[in-house]
C-alpha cells in the first residue's frame, strides 16, 4: 500500500554473519517506539542542497555549531558562513526569534527563499552573506505550494482550486470550480502510480500543467470526528474495487494570457494519466496513459497549444499489470532524446528512447532493479544511479555511459550499506549518505571519477550503551525454489538450552521491504526492546515485496494472502525446527497489509499461531481502493474467486487463538468499516475477539499516542504468550 504503516525501520544481515552486543541498559518503551525518530537518532546530514550551477554545497550545522547555513566549494573544501540563526532573527525576527534555522531552498547560485508558515521570505547573496526579506504572504489555507525557480511564479491550491502568483506579484485564479469534488492542482488516483502531486510547471516556469479530478461520481464514504459533541461528518470519496472510479484529465494554464486548454487524452474517463512530462521546448507535454484494468499502457504526445494528440510514441503490455512510476527524463542539451523506466526485461530498467518512440539502446540490464536515477553528467554521457545489483538488500551508488552499446555500471561507493545520492548540477559530485548494519550514517561528498573524497559525517554510534540482541541471517527457499531473506533476533542472554516465545513481524505486501542492510541491525528497537524482554522475533519478505523484480512481485496477483502466506508458513516451518522456539507460544504482528495478514494467518492456517495482533487489517479487498485492488486482484466481478478466498469476514469460525485488532477511527487509507464489519461476523457467529481503537487516527497512530499503541501490543503478547 502507498500509504502503509510500516512498524519498523528495516535492517539486514550480512553472509551469515552474526552481531552480539554488550549487556548494557535496556530501552523504556518510548525509546523503544519513538527514540530513533528523536532522542537515539543518528547524527544525520541537515538541510543539504546543492547550489544550482556550481560545484558547491549548503548544509545547516547543528545547535552545538551556533545553527549556521555553510557553503562549501568544490573540490577545494573552502567554506563559508551564508548567515547564522541569531543574524536571521535580526533580519527578520527580532521580535519573535526563531528557535531553528528554517529549511533553504535555492532559485540560482545567488538566490534563495524558505517559508514560515504560509509566509514566504526571499534572500540574496551579498557580499557573502545572505540578506533576507519579505517576499509574500500565501492564504492560509494555501496548501501544496510550488514555487518554479526559473520564472519565481508561485503556485497553490486553496481547498479544491488552483492559484499562481506570477513574478511581477499578481494572483490569479487558474480554477474556480464551485463544486468541492471536482479537485485541481492536487496528486490524483490516491497517489498510486508514483503521483505525488498535481502542479507541473513548464521549464521555463511560463507555464502550468495541472491535474482535474473529477469525483462527483464516487461514493461518499463518511469519517466521523469524534472529538466534538455532537460528533461531525466528514464525507470523503473512496473509490472501491469493482466500483465506479474518479475522472482525471490535464489542463495547461496560460499565466500571460490566463486561458486553460484540457489534452485530448480520449479513451475510457476512468483510465489513469501517470509519468507528466514536459517537453523541454515546451511545445509538447508527454502523458503515459493507463487503461484502468493497468495492463495496456500508452506513451502519448500531447500539444501543449491545443491538447491534441500529436502521437503515441509506443505502447507496452503486461498480461498481469504494468506498473509505471517514473515520468520521463529528458537528456540533458536535448529535445529529443529521453530516460524511460520499464519492467519489460523482468527487472525495472532504464532506456534511451528518442521522440519518434524508437529505442535506441537499453542502458542498464540484468536480474535486478534500478532503484532512482539520481542526475547526470553531460560532458561524459553519464547517468548517476542506484540500484540492488550487489545484493537485493544492499542499494549502491553507479555511474553509466548512457551513448554506449552495452556499457558497464562503475560503482561510485565502497562500504556495503544501503546508499541515497544526491548529484550535483553537471554530476561531477554527488553526496553519498549512507547507513549499514553496524555503519549508523556516514556522508561523504565524492567526485564522480573517482579523485575526489570529502567525509562530512560519520555519525557515533547513539545505542551503544543499551543491551543489544544477537541477530542471524536467514535464507529460505519457497515451495517454487525462490529465496526468501529474513532475520532471526534472539534474546538476549540467549541460552541454546532453553525455549522461547516468539513473535513474527510481517507486511509481504507490495512495494515494500523489510529485509535491508540499514541501521540498526535489528531493523526496530522494540524488537529489541522485546528481545530484551525474553522473546526471539523473526521476520522475512516473501514473494509479493519489492525490489525483487516483476516475477517476484507478480506470484500473488488474483490471490492476495496465498502465496505470501505459503512463503511465511516456510518461516515458522524454519522455526519450529529450531530446538530453543517454544512451538506453544507463537505469535504473529502486522500492520496495514501485515494486518491483513496476521489476520489471514490465524483464521486460514488456525493452528499455527495461538497469538496475533492485526493493526489497520483490509479485511475484505472488494472494500480497498480501486488503483491499488484492481493492479494486483483484478475486479470483484472478474475474479470472484481470489476475492472470496482472501475475505475474512467469512472465515471467523476458524479462529482458535487470542487475536486482537486495533484501528484508527479515523483512517482513510484502510477505512475503519474493515475492522466493525469483521467484529460484527465474530459476534454473529459467537467468537470471542479482542479489539482496540485509536480515537482520531488516520492509518498510522504516531506521536506520543504510538508509544501507548506498542506497549498495548507488547501488554497483549506478554499476557498470552509467557
Amino acid at each position: 500500500m502507498k500509504k502503509a504503516f510500516l512498524l519498523l525501520l528495516t535492517g539486514w544481515m550480512t553472509g551469515g554473519l552474526q552481531y552480539t552486543y554488550g549487556q548494557q541498559r535496556q530501552y523504556t518503551m518510548t525509546e523503544a517506539t519513538n527514540g530513533l525518530r528523536q532522542q537515539l537518532a543518528p547524527e544525520r546530514l541537515k538541510q543539504f542542497e546543492w547550489v544550482p550551477g556550481e560545484n558547491a554545497y549548503t548544509r545547516v550545522l547543528s545547535e552545538k555549531d551556533n545553527y549556521a547555513w555553510i557553503k562549501v566549494a568544490l573540490p577545494t573544501g573552502k567554506t563559508d558562513t551564508l548567515l547564522t540563526l541569531s543574524r536571521l532573527n535580526e533580519q527578520l525576527f527580532s521580535s519573535k526569534p526563531l528557535r531553528g534555522v528554517p529549511p533553504l531552498h535555492w532559485l540560482s547560485a545567488t538566490s534563495a527563499w524558505f517559508p514560515i508558515g504560509n509566509t514566504l521570505y526571499k534572500g540574496q547573496l551579498q557580499n557573502g552573506i545572505m540578506q533576507f526579506s519579505h517576499w509574500c504572504e500565501l492564504p492560509k489555507e494555501a496548501e501544496n505550494v510550488t514555487v518554479n525557480n526559473q520564472s519565481g511564479q508561485i503556485a497553490w491550491t486553496e481547498k479544491n482550486n488552483l492559484f499562481i502568483r506570477t513574478a511581477e506579484g499578481n494572483v490569479q485564479a487558474v480554477t474556480n470550480d464551485a463544486d468541492i469534488n471536482i479537485v485541481n492542482g492536487k496528486s490524483v488516483h490516491r497517489e498510486e502510480f508514483g503521483i505525488d502531486k498535481g502542479i507541473f510547471f513548464s521549464p521555463k516556469g511560463d507555464q502550468l500543467a495541472f491535474y482535474r479530478m473529477d469525483q462527483r461520481m464516487v461514493n461518499d464514504y463518511p469519517v466521523i470526528d469524534w472529538s466534538v459533541t455532537p460528533a461531525h461528518n466528514t464525507n470523503i470519496k473512496y473509490p472501491m474495487a469493482g466500483g465506479t472510479s474518479h475522472e482525471v484529465t490535464l489542463g495547461i494554464y496560460q499565466p500571460s494570457t490566463q486561458k486553460t486548454i484540457f489534452l485530448k487524452t480520449g479513451g475510457p474517463a476512468d483510465h489513469y494519466l501517470t509519468c507528466v512530462t514536459w517537453a523541454p521546448d515546451q511545445q509538447s507535454v508527454y502523458v503515459a496513459l493507463l487503461n484502468r484494468e493497468q495492463n495496456h499502457l500508452w506513451l502519448n504526445q500531447y500539444s501543449a497549444a491545443t491538447g491534441e494528440l500529436v502521437k503515441t510514441l509506443f505502447e507496452e503490455t503486461d498480461a498481469k499489470y504494468l506498473h509505471p512510476t517514473h515520468p520521463l527524463t529528458f537528456v540533458p542539451g536535448t529535445t529529443d532524446q529521453f530516460i524511460w523506466w520499464s519492467e519489460k526485461s523482468g527487472y525495472n530498467h532504464l532506456y534511451l528512447y528518442n521522440t519518434n518512440g524508437q529505442q535506441l539502446r537499453e542502458i542498464t540490464a540484468g536480474n535486478w532493479v534500478v532503484n532512482e536515477l539520481t542526475g547526470f553528467n553531460p560532458k561524459k554521457n553519464e547517468i548517476i544511479l542506484t540500484a540492488s545489483k550487489e545484493s537485493p538488500m544492499e542499494k549502491h551508488l553507479y555511474k553509466i555511459n548512457y551513448k554506449q552499446k552495452a556499457a558497464a555500471l562503475y560503482p561510485l561507493d565502497k562500504a556495503a550499506g544501503w546508499h541515497d545520492a544526491q548529484a550535483s548540477t553537471d554530476g561531477s559530485y554527488v553526496l553519498d549518505a549512507y547507513s549499514s548494519g553496524t555503519t549508523p550514517y556516514v556522508a561523504t561528498v565524492t567526485a564522480t571519477t573517482g579523485k575526489f573524497e570529502q567525509n562530512i559525517i560519520t555519525a557515533a554510534d547513539p545505542l551503544k550503551d543499551f543491551q543489544r540482541p544477537q541477530i542471524r541471517q536467514v535464507t529460505l527457499k519457497a515451495d517454487d525454489g525462490t529465496p526468501l531473506y529474513g532475520k532471526l533476533i534472539l534474546p538476549v542472554n540467549f541460552d541454546s538450552t532453553k525455549t522461547y516465545p516468539v513473535i513474527v513481524y510481517l507486511y509481504n505486501g507490495p512495494n515494500v521491504q523489510l529485509i535491508r542492510n540499514t541501521y540498526p541491525y535489528s531493523g526496530n528497537l522494540w524488537y529489541e526492546y522485546m528481545a530484551q524482554h525474553g522473546y526471539v522475533i523473526f521476520t522475512m519478505d516473501g514473494r509479493g515485496s519489492d525490489n525483487r523484480g516483476k516475477a517476484f512481485e507478480q506470484a500473488t496477483f488474483r490471490q492476495l494472502g496465498t502465496v505470501e502466506m505459503n512463503d511465511q508458513l516456510q518461516g515458522v516451518a524454519y522455526l519450529k525446527s529450531l530446538p530453543y522456539i517454544n512451538q506453544q507460544k507463537m505469535g504473529v504482528h502486522g500492520w496495514s497489509f501485515g494486518g491483513f495478514m496476521t489476520t489471514s494467518l490465524m483464521l486460514r492456517h488456525p493452528d499455527v499461531f495461538q497469538v496475533g495482533v492485526a493493526g489497520g487489517p483490509v479485511i475484505d479487498w472488494s472494500m480497498y481502493e480501486i488503483m491499488y485492488t484492481e493492479r494486483y486482484m483484478d475486479t470483484p466481478q472478474e475474479n470472484p474467486e481470489g476475492y472470496a478466498n482472501s475475505n475474512l469476514l467469512t472465515k471467523t469460525k476458524n479462529l482458535q487463538g487470542k487475536l486482537m485488532l486495533i484501528h484508527g477511527t479515523n483512517d482513510d487509507v484502510v477505512v475503519w468499516q474493515h475492522s466493525l464489519d469483521f467484529l460484527k461476523a465474530c459476534v454473529d457467529n459467537e467468537i470471542q475477539v479482542d479489539y482496540f481503537v485509536y480515537p482520531g487516527h488516520l492509518h498510522n497512530v504516531l506521536g506520543k499516542d504510538r508509544v501507548h499503541l506498542m506497549q498495548k501490543i507488547t501488554d497483549y503478547f506478554d499476557a498470552n504468550l509467557k
